[in-house]
């Protein structure tokens, strides 16, 4: 591909200020597995980038008890409003009878992880329009939310989903849920069984314990064996559907994702961010983009840490040949020891990942092959992002751990948010992505990181360190805080009376908040540095 030289660039085409600018391509959000022998510590992980414009609000629900009259309020439109109690857009699409007892759980736009460490990534792969039902009850952030109330393991939670959907609809179009517990991680995907219907097709398949698996806006699930529950769930309407509405022909082999992969998919079961990451994990299986097919899931090479998931999230290819920045370059003139002038050609300083479609095309017009788009893993419309681990030797209330960041995962630090978190910081509470406002919790690390992108060649090293910083910083006491919970929790279970079980349970709460609000001042403080450290760089122009 021929180089494209820039002497001069219009800089202020490299930002971005409308999320719709930038290319999506139908891609958003990825989710990373963890199976808990594939792991570093025995942690089960599951994880989601919420690409695009979702509410950034997050708020922890409490328990609940209820009477036996009582009935659940099922909603669409739940992943756009500005707060807790916003009711914009909110609509109100039926009921269904309420359980005695509901679990604390993390809300955010997709609800993500309860007190009993069950935890839900997410990804979206759209699939035939003629299966979508508008009219069914559940959309897929519903589903997430009834189950994290009342289920504390991967396989109820499946369960409780197909009963869900058979009895009330589906009402969204094709989507993976990755459900994990403290024992295995699940891939689920589901879909309407059409325009009419009441009801879903699902399949789901078990990640094995020393793999590990990708969801990244394509269905995944191949052969189903249906025999082997230990590993596979499904509705049992799946293969009918397919012939229905003629996805399948009924003669051959039936392979899920063959019979319901969006046209986009160009007859593969994965893009980029798949083999980029299979290939990061397991570089040994040699995994080329000119396959035709990737193993649902795959033996890392290396014990796979949970730093490691958070650094894939904020991959984008730099390096390799699926780099866009890589034809980016400007002539540097500068003199040798006798004064001749020399030039090199260099990295441009503009050049960044998350190029909008307007500065693509610009620099395409200057060569048609300067920039072809990849999807990154990391993207700069993401709303937030959720690397959730979940480990059974220790209390239920510090064995979770989702590990949230606001907006792009590549440039932004993470917080952590416990099982026991029963606080959040007060900017948690207010979404802002509908108007700028400094109390909303993605401000405290979006103006900097789009500062930053203006020159990213200049800033990344800068921000990559404050990155690597505050996250050895959130976990160098993390350990000493685990025992401390891991003991107050033996306590209060071994105690007589209810006043010492609730004063423990207390210095439970107090210590579980308090980590997390300290992380959350430490990073946003740190960004609130950045940000005027890059204005103090750019302060001669950019």
């Amino acid at each position: 591909m021929k180089k494209l030289i820039l002497l001069t660039a219009v800089l202020f085409l490299t930002i971005g200020v409308n999320a719709q600018d930038y290319p999506r391509d139908g891609q958003n959000c990825t989710s990373i597995m963890v199976g808990k022998k594939a792991s570093m510590d025995g942690s089960v992980i599951t994880s989601h980038t919420c690409d695009g414009v979702y509410r950034t609000w997050v708020a922890v629900e409490p328990a609940q008890d209820y009477n036996s009259k009582a009935v659940e309020k099922i909603y669409k439109g739940t992943v756009h409003t500005s707060y807790r109690t916003d009711t914009t857009g909110l609509r109100e699409v039926g009921t269904i009878p309420q359980v005695a007892h509901t679990y604390a759980y993390l809300n955010t736009a997709y609800p993500c992880m309860n007190e009993k460490q069950l935890a839900i990534g997410e990804t979206t792969f759209g699939g035939p329009k003629c299966l979508v039902n508008k009219d069914g009850m559940f959309n897929i952030e519903e589903l997430m939310r009834i189950v994290l109330k009342r289920c504390d393991n991967a396989r109820d939670a499946i369960r409780l989903i197909g009963d869900l959907v058979k009895q009330y609809g589906y009402g969204d179009e094709g989507e993976c849920i990755t459900i994990a517990d403290k024992n295995e991680v699940w891939q689920l995907e589901i879909m309407g069984c059409g325009e009419k219907e009441i009801g879903a097709i699902w399949a789901a398949q078990r990640i094995p314990d020393e793999h590990v698996g990708v969801s990244a806006n394509i269905p995944r699930i191949g052969r189903m064996n249906r025999a082997n529950t230990e590993y596979f769930m499904a509705s049992d309407n799946v293969e009918k559907v397919a012939k229905k509405y003629k996805l399948w022909d009924g003669k051959g082999e039936f392979i899920f994702w063959k019979a319901f992969i969006p046209e986009y998919a160009n007859g593969k079961n994965f893009r980029e961010r798949e083999y980029f990451i299979f290939n990061a994990l397991a570089p040994s299986m040699k995994f080329s983009m000119d396959m035709d097919e990737l193993p649902f899931s795959v033996h890392p090479d290396k014990h796979v840490d949970v730093r490691k998931v958070m650094e894939l999230f904020r991959s984008t290819y730099e390096g390799t040949d699926m780099d866009m920045c890589r034809n980016i370059k400007y002539v540097k003139t500068s003199k040798d020891k006798n004064g001749k002038t020399q030039r090199d050609t260099m990295m441009s300083p503009v050049a960044n990942p998350w190029m909008t479609s307007t500065t693509q095309s610009t620099y395409n017009m200057l060569d048609e092959n300067a920039v072809e788009f990849k999807r990154t893993v990391a993207v700069a419309w993401c709303s937030y992002s959720t690397v959730i681990q979940l480990r059974d030797w220790l209390p239920n209330e510090v064995g979770g751990i989702c590990w949230l960041s606001f907006d792009n995962p590549a440039q932004s630090p993470r917080v952590p948010v416990f099982a026991g978190t029963k606080i959040l910081p007060t900017t948690f509470a207010l979404c802002g992505q509908n108007e700028y406002s400094d109390d909303a919790a993605i401000w405290k690390y979006r103006k900097a990181n789009k500062l930053a992108t203006v020159a990213w060649q200049r800033t990344k090293e800068t921000m990559k360190k404050s990155i690597s910083a505050q996250e050895n910083n959130a976990f160098v006491k993390l350990d000493g805080l685990e025992k401390q919970i891991k003991t107050l929790v033996e306590n209060r279970d071994g105690a007589q009376y209810e006043s010492d079980r609730n004063r423990y349970q207390g210095q439970i709460d107090n210590l579980l908040n308090a980590y997390t609000q300290k992380i959350y001042d430490q990073t946003s403080a740190e960004w609130h540095d950045l940000e005027n450290k890059f204005w103090f760089m750019f302060r001669t122009g950019f």
